[in-house]
Order: structure tokens, then sequence, then C-alpha cells
């Protein structure tokens, strides 16, 4: 008779008690499964990109002292919350072991993505295989548990399975930009040269249609390349996307005055609030998917410079979002091969 689980997880809080899993300092990562848990044997761990950036900083990109700073986070805390970020990140694994009261339509033997958080995920390492920074990927040997109301994602059978990974990591992005960007409307993307961002940039050119126009912000030339070369956006310019100014001012000349309608930033280092905040019209839409965003420097600073703008915290999940971004692959053969080449 197995233990009975809540399906948040929080049964696996150890500290502070009364709260959920993620917020939690502290989770229990025995993984011995409650009655409505999955076990997991993990492949591939996907670290979110603001968290890999600042493990990777810290341990100066020396790549053994990544894996020792990736032991240490889960050996104390029992997953992989990066303790300067608040971020996780996710995972693919084969299922090992479903509860007896588990409700879903996996079962052992199944390949699937988790959809939640690593920062929420009890999880245990045994050995970390391969380290890839530039795609902010980690092969290991562990096994990790979601919970009943864990979301995830049946791996396709169509693309690769690291291909998949990379894409359903930042589902949410694409997913939220479908909703939110609507015909006609003038687009700006900040970060649009990376994963996220060029998923982004197609959606808001499906969604805003002819009569929109859909601008690419990144931090390179390189980047900017990348996503001219995928006919992704109607404009395109290199900027450092904490220069809140510069971003107002090549805006403002981009769109005769009008500013954007949406903004979607989706960079990976701080203090990129006010670039956003400026571009966006009063009453339109910013959308932070950043988890290098300070909420509280986009609210005070949105208030500080007078600025009526809805400010959208960047949810990871969001209705369907696995499917509209494995779509959105299948429907892009360039899209498809840019990120076959860049992280599979």
């Amino acid at each position: 008779m197995q233990k009975k689980g809540s399906p948040y997880g929080t049964h696996r809080v150890i500290s502070p008690k009364g709260v959920l899993p993620q917020p939690a300092d502290v989770i229990d990562n025995d993984m011995e499964i409650y009655d409505n848990e999955v076990l997991i044997d993990v492949q591939t761990l996907n670290i979110d990109s603001a968290s890999f950036t600042e493990i990777e900083r810290r341990a100066n990109g020396d790549i053994e002292e990544i894996k020792k700073t990736m032991k240490a986070i889960v050996e104390k805390a029992g997953k992989h919350k990066n303790p300067w970020t608040g971020s996780g990140g996710m995972l693919i694994g084969t299922v090992k072991e479903t509860g007896e009261n588990y409700v879903g339509d996996i079962k052992p033997g199944d390949k699937i993505a988790t959809l939640v958080s690593l920062s929420l995920t009890p999880l245990v390492i045994e050995e970390i295989y391969e380290v890839r920074p530039e795609i902010d990927q980690v092969d290991i040997k562990g096994q990790a548990i979601l919970f009943q109301s864990g979301i995830y994602a049946k791996l396709p059978d169509d693309m690769p399975e690291g291909l998949a990974l990379s894409a359903l990591d930042v589902a949410g992005a694409p997913a939220q930009t479908r909703k939110l960007v609507h015909e006609g409307d003038t687009v700006l993307v900040i970060g649009g040269g990376g994963k996220s961002g060029m998923l982004c940039l197609y959606e808001a050119k499906k969604q805003a249609g002819p009569k929109g126009k859909v601008i690419c912000a990144a931090h390179s030339q390189k980047s900017l390349d990348r996503a001219k070369s995928l006919d992704l956006a109607d404009e395109y310019f290199a900027s450092d996307a904490t220069d809140a100014v510069g971003i107002y001012d090549k805006i403002m000349e981009l769109t005769d005055g009008k500013l954007a309608d949406v903004v979607i930033n989706v960079v990976n280092i701080e203090n990129t609030e006010m670039g956003s905040i400026l571009a966006c019209k009063d009453d339109g839409v910013v959308y932070f998917f950043s988890m290098a965003t300070s909420f509280t420097k986009a609210a005070l600073g949105a208030e500080g410079v007078g600025k009526d703008v809805t400010m959208i915290v960047g949810n990871g999940y969001c209705k369907g979002h696995a499917d509209v971004t494995l779509e959105d692959l299948r429907e892009s053969k360039p899209l498809r091969e840019m990120f076959q080449k860049l992280y599979a």
C-alpha cells in the first residue's frame, strides 16, 4: 500500500512548512513514490537560460565546476532550483513507475518531457555525463518525481528528442504570443534571435498578418542574421536590451512614434524591464517571459515613467502550449532546420 500524496506535491515539502514545492527551500527527493506520483528515469535536463547563464558565470565556464554546482544545488534542496535566479528548467526521461492512484495516460516505458519546472521537481543526480553549454542541456543518470498536477508531453516520434526538448522548454512563450497578438498589431520581440525569440517571432508574424508589423531586437548581429535568414520579422535592429532609451528611440523611429501594441521580452539578463515598457504604447501589453525579470523594477518603473501598460508574468504554462510549439516546428521547415542545427 503506497502512501497517499497531495496532487500538488505538498507532502514532499520539508521547509518551510505550509508552502508549495516551488517556493520551498528543501523538498524530499526520496524516490519511493506516493500513490499519485510518477517515477522517471531521467535522461537530460534542460536548464532554463537565465539559470544556466548564472551557473556558468559563477563557474567561470569550467565544465567540472558547473557539474559540482548543479550537484550541490540538488543535494541541498532536493530539486534543481537555482539559488540565484530561483528558476529551474525541465527534463526528458522514461516513465519507470506510476502510483496506484495516479490518473493519467502515461505508463512505464513512455518517453516524456516534463512541462513543470525543475525548481519544484524532486530530483536525484547520480552522475552527470555531459554538459552542453551552448544549448543549456545536461545529460545525467538520475531519477525524478512528477506530481499528479504536473503537466507533461509525450515525446513526438517525428523529430529527435533533443529538438523536441529544446522547443518544449520554451513552449509557453510562443503559445502566449499566439493569444496576445492580433491582426494588424505592431509587435516587438526583444531577444528575437534566440530560441524562444524565434518561435515568438514566427507566431507574431502569423497572428499580426500582412497588415501588422513585427520587429526583432537582438543583442548581436549574429542573432539578427539568424532571424533574418528565416524571414521572421519586418524590421530588425541590434541593441543592448538594458539600454532603455536606445530601444525607445529606435522603436519610435520604426513605428513613426506610435510604439508597439505588444512587447515580448525573452532575454536572459537583468535590467531589461524599462526598454520593454518604454517601447510599448499606452494600453498595450508587455509580456515578460524571461526569468531574469524583476517584477518590482517593472511595476515601479512603469509607474515612474507614467506608462499605463498591461504587464504579464511569463507563465511557462499555457493551455495547449506543447502542441502549439511542436506545430510551429512542423509548419516551418526553415525554423525546424535552424532548431535542429542549433539545439538538437
